[in-house]
């Protein structure tokens, strides 16, 4: 790198990242009383909805972004590994059902949002990738990625991240195995059925942990400062709907009592267009509120998933009746995810 704040880490990896750690943790455990500090300097009174509704502001928005750079600096190392090449390797040659497993298992883990996964789509196609386990990818990348599942986390616990994660994969998997069981290569645009096939170079070249560094900070400055919009706008609806909706409120449209809320959260999930960091302060307000957490994960994950930019990208790929089958395949899906979390927790 040019600057002389990636060169150090370049010649000192190990002592960087250590004390990297420690200033991250520094900065999260200032969290709570500095927000709390701002809100005190400011002419409201801290329990007026305007004063629960900043407080809600001024923590939440430097948490997420601690939150989210420290992954996407992780993950950024971690993905250094998973090239766009290497992951389609990896895919060429298996079967349906062990392919569709490490295809959303992939996807997890690769930094592919759905729009970027849609070119990789096409790659894994010209590469010879059956259908149904290119859409396994196609659908955990950006349902089941690092972001959601480090902010779940973080703001909700360990057992909400797990059960994301499984019923997310679970998604992944069967959606995937069933558009391939349906066979329907022949409702690809025809541009992309005949395109010539190519081989998937398994890239063996290795990268020393300075340059793993590197491409930490590289996905911080691409990712993060790509959502950061996305991040702001989620927050401070968020901090809206933490100051100001009245919890029966809520809970009358949201709540376990209400059959059709699920199906309802989709529905409005879909129109909309963010992703996972900038939907999940929204979550978190929504659950505040009386929400239930089955319904406002399946709001969260329509929205991620389900997505009409999505839709318009794929339709450049896809005839018609492939998108709806896969779009029905999801909602199928997502509407099982929040039913069962709601009866669960």
């Amino acid at each position: 790198m040019n600057t002389l704040s990636l060169r150090w880490p370049q010649r000192n990896p190990k002592v960087f990242l250590i004390l990297a750690i420690l200033v991250w943790w520094g900065l999260y455990e200032t969290l709570i009383p500095l927000s709390e500090a701002v809100v005190a300097a400011l002419p409201v009174e801290r329990d007026s909805h305007l004063g629960g509704a900043l407080q809600f502001f001024f923590y939440d928005t430097p948490k997420v972004l601690l939150l989210l750079t420290g992954i996407v600096f992780v993950m950024g190392m971690v993905n250094s590994y998973f090239t766009p090449e290497r992951t389609r390797a990896l895919l060429v040659g298996r079967r349906e059902g062990v392919a569709n497993v490490m295809a959303a298992s992939l996807g997890v883990v690769t930094p592919f949002c759905s729009c970027s996964a849609v070119p990789l789509f096409i790659g894994f196609l010209q590469a010879g990738v059956p259908l149904g386990v290119t859409f396994s990818f196609l659908i955990a990348a950006p349902m089941v990625n690092e972001v959601a599942l480090t902010l779940l986390f973080g703001l909700f616990g360990g057992t909400v991240a797990l059960l994301y994660l499984s019923l997310g994969l679970s998604i992944a998997i069967v959606a995937g195995w069933v558009i391939g069981r349906l066979k329907m290569e022949a409702h690809l645009e025809d541009w992309v059925r005949d395109m010539p096939r190519v081989s998937a170079q398994f890239d063996q070249g290795g990268m020393s942990l300075g340059e793993r560094i590197d491409a930490g900070f590289r996905s911080v400055r691409e990712i993060v400062g790509k959502v950061w919009p996305y991040i702001l706008a989620g927050i401070a609806i968020g901090a809206g709907i933490h100051g100001y909706v009245p919890e029966a409120f809520m809970a009358s449209i949201m709540g376990k009592d209400a059959w059709w809320a699920v199906p309802l959260a989709v529905v409005i999930g879909v129109p909309m267009y963010t992703n996972a960091a900038g939907v999940i302060p929204i979550v978190q307000a929504l659950l505040a509120k009386g929400a239930a957490l089955g319904t406002v994960l399946a709001f969260m994950m329509s929205v991620i998933a389900l997505s009409l930019p999505e839709m318009v990208i794929l339709r450049k790929v896809l005839k018609i009746r492939l998108i709806a089958t896969f779009a029905g395949v999801v909602a199928t899906g997502i509407l099982i995810v929040g039913y069962v979390f709601n009866w669960v927790l």
